[in-house]
């Protein structure tokens, strides 16, 4: 992945990480998404009152595709308000991996705008996955 194309999808999670609805936590998370067929999909957290019920940025934006019929993903940015930078969960993680390939990038973006490429395989060594249902 380009320079130029991690400036953009990183951009991109932090423009809607503004929407974010955080009201417990005022820990506001912004992702982008970028599909197999070069669209971007975007997502913010979304808090509840009830925890267990707050979604992440990071399947916000991949519910979203997924719901505009897309199915493999090449990369993501996530994007923070804070110095350090959002890693993602286990529950995020593992969607991920529903739809993406262990080498897809998982761009990290502090407040700042410094950003870190991880590679999905990475993050989530030993992943659960489709084949292990056959």
């Amino acid at each position: 992945m380009h320079d130029i194309e991690i400036k953009k999808i990183a951009r991109m999670a932090v423009d809607v990480r503004d929407r974010a609805y955080a009201p417990y936590s005022n820990f506001k998370v912004g992702a982008c998404i970028k599909g197999e067929s070069g669209a971007y999909y975007t997502g913010c957290n979304i808090e509840n009152a009830s925890y267990g019920l707050t979604n992440c940025a990071e399947r916000t934006a991949i519910f979203k595709g997924v719901s505009e019929c897309e199915k493999r993903f090449t990369a993501i940015a996530i994007s923070g308000a804070y110095d350090d930078f959002p890693m993602p969960c286990g529950a995020c993680r593992q969607v991920m991996t529903e739809f993406c390939g262990p080498d897809m990038p998982v761009i990290v973006v502090n407040r700042k705008g410094d950003y870190r490429v991880y590679e999905l395989g990475a993050l989530l060594p030993h992943s659960f996955d489709k084949s292990q249902l056959k």
